[in-house]
């Protein structure tokens, strides 16, 4: 069984994001970049598939990255984690939501794979999208934000976080899970594990090997930064406190 585990190169989470002095963008030069937090959580849960968590089952992961040839450092994180093998499918283009789907839908038709493991949402654009789009071109059902991932050889059961508290689904496979934070808890890779992640393949593909178009559907007209946040006022007592509740229109 093979697990297919897409992986975003992004600024880390560590890191202020700048905006760019035209508004056209964030900026990114000489910055930390470094993989999806969801992405790793991704990573961690289809290692610990193949580890024999719920039976196993699971004989080889792989990790997928649409981008820049710089997204070989996040596909190398990912096999110093654990994956077994690596596919950059390399574009210098902004590639959206659809694309990327269209993407992986072209290689899961290629590979075969039983289980789409992915995060949830990138945190440079949470845009919430890849997940559902690329269930929505194979057909194959999905289980958004899971906290729990349970496998057996004909189906995937995923316990998902909603508002009223948790939901639990059971999905034929071949299937796709978003993952959610309360998931799991990524591993540190070790030197020896990173070493070894040099010699494991990486193919390099490109987006007309699988005959997707990327160029991009959507324009950014202008980035800008939040406003700053007012000092707050102090006030003497609950009565004034009230007074400007009622003139501020949050107490009627």
């Amino acid at each position: 069984m093979k697990v297919l585990v897409p992986v975003k190169r992004v600024l880390d989470y560590n890191v202020k994001p700048r905006v760019k002095a035209d508004g056209s963008g964030v900026d990114l030069s000489n910055v930390k970049m470094s993989m999806n937090p969801f992405d790793e959580i991704a990573v961690e849960e289809a290692i610990r598939l193949r580890e024999g968590k719920n039976g196993g089952g699971v004989t080889e992961v792989i990790a997928v990255s649409v981008g820049e040839q710089k997204c070989t450092e996040t596909l190398r994180t990912a096999l110093a984690m654990g994956a077994d093998r690596a596919i950059l499918v390399q574009t210098d283009e902004k590639v959206e939501p659809l694309a990327v789907a269209k993407i992986l839908k072209a290689i899961a038709d290629e590979e075969g794979p039983s289980l789409v493991i992915l995060g949830k949402q990138a945190i440079d654009d949470d845009n919430n999208q890849t997940g559902q789009m690329l269930a929505g071109l194979t057909g194959w059902g999905q289980g958004t934000f899971a906290s729990k991932v349970e496998l057996a050889p004909d189906s995937v059961t995923v316990t998902r976080e909603v508002d009223g508290g948790l939901e639990t689904e059971k999905l034929t496979l071949p299937a796709i899970v978003t993952t959610d934070l309360r998931l799991n808890e990524p591993r540190y890779a070790s030197l020896p594990n990173i070493m070894k992640a040099k010699s494991k393949p990486l193919s390099n593909k490109t987006p007309a090997d699988y005959g997707v178009d990327v160029t991009p559907r959507i324009k950014t007209l202008k980035v800008v930064e939040p406003g700053k946040r007012q000092a707050g006022v102090k006030v003497a007592d609950v009565d004034e406190l009230v007074n400007k509740l009622t003139v501020l229109g949050i107490r009627k």
